[in-house]
């Protein structure tokens, strides 16, 4: 482990900052909810994929073997609904917006989950959890399904500290005369529509709440992790229920930690497609860029609102190209003169960046270290002597910065051919050989040189 500052993370169960111990020395047990796949995947779906994808970057970094597990929702009412309207299966339309999904993923600079499970896979596990909760007293049939009783978890709301008196039927919670209670929640559904299973309980499809609480548990075999993360929107009801459920199976709240990233709005407004406002990753990403995006969503602290605007977006454009140009013209330094990078020693900037990242994953302090980095390569090789072994420790350092915030900067390797093209172009700017020099920087920017 290197020997840093501890990391800190906001624990919202104990709605506080806390020193990160793992539950395992050297190994990170992380879980997040991953997209319900029934259509294109919109920008406010990249902000935990952004956020969580960080993290593990971090604690990679500091040298935690992670484990870092993210679903895909595949059963569900939109993706019954959206199936028959292109007359394809379920599992069909969820495989194509699963390889969509995964596509964006890659396009903003995130890695994969190193296990993304399916709901459609674990299905005999969510029946067998479903009957452990109903023997245990927990759950109960009416005709339209199984449900879990909430008034057996003696603490229930005790991540979201939801007043339940103050919740309106219809509003987050479904309506059911036939339910103890308002609150409780749907385990198992019975259908005749759709895709659907056999079970103890009758022809049906899982509820939306069980499906994480068995993924954890089949996966993770002590059924208790170090982080449970999403967005915001997700505490109440979803990973409220989440934590009755394991509290009536395993006695634990299922995670250590858990963490929740704001939304993005555009603009000052939430988006919402009933607004009409909602963007498309792919597309932006088409337009500004994989990294501008990423530096976007990572500008703003993660427990706070994003506004996405065009002076946003643009803001991280100009960052964004300062990054790219430094990188590329530090790259061509390092490679004209023969320099390896191997031989660095880390900076105080890294330090400082690491640090910021240790505290509550502040990306936006981390990101002032990046930029305080580039405006300092690039006076050390405005010098008359560059100093070499200086040059070397900071570009080192600012690579690896930008590995561990994902951003895909780089510079191109060059070939002998694109070395003496590139010392023509600075021959040919010495001579004032301006036509020269415009036709070859001309062929050096198409080949992504500078």
């Amino acid at each position: 482990m290197k020997n840093l500052n501890q990391i800190k993370l906001y624990n919202s169960l104990t709605n506080k900052e806390e020193i990160f111990t793992p539950l395992e020395e050297g190994k990170v047990s992380m879980y997040v909810c991953g997209p319900t796949v029934y259509n294109r995947p919109h920008i406010g779906n990249m902000r935990p994929i952004v956020v969580f994808d960080t993290l593990r970057r971090l604690f990679e970094y500091l040298g935690y073997e992670v484990t870092y597990v993210s679903n895909y929702t595949d059963i569900d009412d939109k993706i019954i609904d959206a199936a028959q309207k292109e007359n394809i299966s379920e599992l069909e339309l969820s495989s194509k917006y699963i390889k969509l999904f995964e596509n964006v993923v890659k396009m903003i600079g995130s890695k994969l989950p190193t296990i993304t499970p399916r709901v459609s896979e674990y299905i005999p596990q969510i029946i067998n959890y479903i009957s452990r909760l109903i023997e245990e007293g927990a759950a109960y049939k009416t005709s339209t399904g199984i449900y879990f009783d909430v008034s057996k978890v003696s603490d229930y709301g005790c991540l979201s500290n939801i007043d339940l008196s103050s919740l309106q039927v219809g509003a987050r919670i479904d309506e059911d005369k036939e339910k103890h209670s308002p609150y409780d929640f749907a385990l198992w559904k019975n259908t005749n529509v759709g895709i659907r299973w056999d079970s103890p309980f009758g022809v049906g499809r899982p509820g939306w709440h069980t499906e994480c609480c068995v993924m954890i548990d089949s996966i993770f075999k002590n059924h208790y992790i170090d982080i449970h993360g999403g967005g915001y929107d997700l505490k109440f009801p979803h990973h409220e229920n989440e934590i009755a459920q394991s509290q009536i199976i395993n006695h634990n709240k299922i995670a250590r930690f858990w963490m929740h990233n704001a939304f993005i709005n555009i603009g000052t407004e939430k988006m919402s497609k009933s607004l009409g406002n909602v963007l498309y990753p792919d597309d932006l990403i088409d337009k500004y860029g994989g990294p501008s995006i990423r530096l976007l969503i990572l500008s703003a602290h993660y427990r706070q609102p994003i506004n996405f605007t065009a002076d946003t977006i643009s803001m991280s454009q100009r960052e964004n190209l300062k990054i790219e140009s430094l990188v590329k013209q530090a790259g061509l330094y390092l490679q004209l003169n023969n320099l390896n990078l191997d031989k660095y020693e880390e900076v105080d900037e890294l330090h400082n960046f690491i640090n910021a990242l240790c505290d509550d994953l502040n990306t936006a302090n981390a990101l002032m270290e990046v930029y305080n980095l580039v405006k300092k390569i690039n006076q050390i090789l405005r010098a008359k002597e560059v100093d070499n072994k200086l040059f070397i420790d900071n570009f080192k350092s600012l690579l690896i910065m930008l590995d561990v915030l994902g951003l895909d900067i780089t510079y191109k390797v060059l070939d002998e051919d694109e070395k003496e093209l590139y010392s023509a172009y600075i021959k040919a700017k010495q001579d004032k050989d301006f036509i020269k020099s415009d036709e070859i920087r001309k062929i050096l920017m198409e080949k992504k040189i500078i």
